[in-house]
């Protein structure tokens, strides 16, 4: 549970330090607009902004019940930031809390863990389209 916290931890403690060093130095302005870039970076990579996580074996239970596609990721991941409003719709997994959803990815990518790993009635596709992935959500039930 730690782990998903420490970058967005870090991003929140090296902005700070370095905005209080600017502000000290005499530039709030720059020292403001500093810190809210790092909170920015501390948000994207923030379990928070991302939608609930299931674990593999269940993703890919509800997928086979609701035709849904199951998205294997990472937070920090930028792409799927992109899916959008949508994408609360889809089965999570991530793959830093889950060793059984690391090894679907593995098993799709080579060996490489790479995100996101979409899984479309048991065919995984790497790195689709987003506007491709909101398709597969109108078809699903």
């Amino acid at each position: 549970m730690t782990r998903v916290w420490l970058p967005p931890l870090l991003f929140v403690l090296c902005g700070s330090a370095l905005a209080t060093d600017l502000a000290l130095e005499g530039s709030p302005v720059e020292a403001t607009a500093l810190l809210l870039v790092f909170l920015a970076l501390a948000a994207v990579n923030s379990p928070l902004i991302f939608p609930r996580s299931v674990d593999a074996q269940e993703a890919q239970r509800r997928s086979a019940a609701d035709g849904r596609p199951v998205v294997y990721w990472r937070p920090g991941c930028a792409y799927c930031v992109r899916l959008g409003r949508r994408a609360r719709r889809l089965h999570w997994v991530d793959i830093r809390r889950d060793p059984a959803g690391a090894a679907v990815v593995r098993a799709a990518n080579g060996g490489d863990e790479t995100v996101p790993t979409v899984v479309v009635a048991g065919r995984p596709h790497i790195n689709p389209d987003p506007e491709w992935v909101r398709r597969q959500l109108s078809s699903a039930t």
